[in-house]
């Protein structure tokens, strides 16, 4: 299956939304700048700003006067922009052309995958600043630099067998196999799971099934101050602004050949009016076979205005005695304000729902699975009053959390991964190295408290919370780490 990058039909329609954003552009860059306006609580703490209380106050009025002055441009941009959207497909996709076809698989090696999973917060400027971050395009510029280290070797991800490997964890769910027909896909021996993101890994069901490789093996958790370099897939949340996703794209497809970026039905949609996308980026080093998008109907508050849903690709990985072994993977971000428990559950139905639909749609009689991972930002704790109905979800009886003992019970060593907005500058976690030490510092006092609400569930052997996004973003990012290989005899 060949993915079309332009995630319009014809060269027309997409001429007609550069047009359309083109006329949008002043109103929406006075209104950015306009809020754009309020400092931080870091440029608080410093005590001066660039400009000064008066000269925000001019830049504020010439902000306004600009908005106002743009609203007939704008008006006639959203006339255009909304039958654009209406015949845009939900995504845009970037594959590199490789002349180097996949090395083949055998199946008596093991092979490891990593993924990371990270909430990036990169809102335009202005919004940003509602969660007291700004500078998007610095901050994403940082971000892709981090991601995107040096292509690991070509046998880096080859296991000796009898060996497994050290990991981390982040926000994954994982879960039992499901049933398919007989000439559904076969599952791949023995899965040894190492987190260090914000992951999920799900083992659907066949003649033979994924299963942790330690399941009774027990770890602490643990800070890392630096990205895995040998990342296989990249699960981002909150890339809403254009730019930021444009210098991420560009950064990250030197080592990602395959990502899926611009993801969301915006417009007039179902599920109402949509101003922004879903935030969803996914970035691989593997083919893409297939992807799907769908929205959550039910969105509400300030997220209504949001087109977030779930994202799920098919992954091709190898050739195996002339068989594909394929991967699946799924990305998503629920319902943000607290009380929504109820929006939030549905929203977990749905995605399951969907993810089911997708693998049966697109797998093909002798595929091999190697994995089915779901991840992202679920915007609950598995702990805290309020969130109960999310507590006990269907989800957690398909998919295992490897932090989670069973409702309102974390394991010891189970750390929050959204920390206090207001508190991100503070001297023990405005760095990655203060962040990683402050944790074990019981002087670091409660600017390190946080919910834990980016999920990988699965068994792991080792789980890792990554502290290289310090001062950047209100959530730690988490990597899982699959070791995939032969079930035992």
């Amino acid at each position: 299956m060949v993915l079309r990058e332009s995630p319009f039909p014809s060269r027309a329609l997409a001429a007609l939304d550069g047009l359309a954003q083109g006329l949008l552009c002043p109103g929406f860059w006075a209104l950015n700048r306009l809020l754009d306006l309020q400092p931080t609580t870091a440029e608080r703490a410093r005590g001066r700003r660039c400009c000064g209380c008066t000269g925000r106050a001019l830049a504020g009025l010439a902000c306004a006067a600009l908005l106002l002055l743009s609203l007939p441009l704008t008006a006639l941009g959203l006339l255009l922009w909304l039958p654009a959207q209406a015949a845009r497909r939900p995504f845009a996709c970037h594959q590199a052309v490789t002349a180097a076809a996949l090395p083949p698989w055998d199946l008596q090696q093991r092979r490891s995958f990593t993924f990371v999973t990270a909430n990036l917060c990169l809102l335009p400027s202005g919004l940003a600043k509602f969660s007291n971050l700004g500078q998007t395009l610095q901050r994403a510029a940082y971000a892709a630099r981090q991601l995107a280290p040096e292509p690991p070797s070509a046998h880096a991800s080859l296991i000796p067998p009898g060996h497994g490997e050290a990991g981390g964890y982040g926000g994954t769910l994982c879960g039992p196999p499901r049933p398919h027909g007989e000439g559904g896909p076969r599952h791949y021996g023995s899965v040894a799971v190492e987190v260090e993101g914000d992951a999920a890994e799900h083992t659907p069901a066949g003649t033979a099934k994924l299963l942790p490789a330690d399941a009774s093996q027990r770890f602490p958790a643990d800070l890392s101050e630096r990205f895995p370099a040998d990342a296989d897939f990249l699960c981002l949340q909150e890339v809403f602004d254009a730019g930021a996703a444009a210098r991420l794209r560009q950064q990250l497809a030197k080592s990602f050949p395959h990502i899926v970026y611009d993801v969301g039905a915006r417009g007039l949609q179902g599920c109402g009016l949509k101003l922004f996308g879903s935030g969803l980026f996914l970035a691989s080093r593997y083919p893409l076979l297939a992807v799907q998008y769908h929205c959550y109907p039910n969105g509400a508050r300030e997220d209504a205005l949001s087109a977030k849903g779930l994202l799920s690709v098919q992954v091709l990985l190898a050739c195996a005695q002339g068989q594909r072994v394929v991967g699946y993977l799924s990305c998503t971000h629920l319902q943000a304000p607290a009380p929504d428990a109820a929006i939030r559950s549905e929203q977990l139905r749905l995605g399951l729902h969907w993810v089911q639909l997708f693998q049966d749609a697109h797998e093909e009689p002798g595929d091999i699975v190697a994995f089915d991972v779901f991840c992202g930002d679920l915007n609950f704790d598995n702990c805290s009053r309020g969130d109960e109905p999310n507590q006990s979800h269907e989800i957690f009886k398909l998919y295992r959390d490897p932090c989670r003992v069973g409702p309102k019970q974390d394991e010891p060593w189970a750390m929050g991964t959204l920390l206090d907005y207001l508190k991100i500058y503070e001297e023990p976690v405005s760095t990655p190295e203060n962040m990683k030490s402050g944790q074990l510092d019981p002087e670091a006092g409660d600017a390190w408290q946080g919910r834990r609400v980016d999920y990988p569930l699965r068994e792991v052997e080792r789980i890792s919370f990554i502290t290289q996004l310090a001062s950047r973003s209100d959530h730690l990012p988490v990597a899982l780490r699959l070791a995939v290989g032969p079930r035992a005899p």
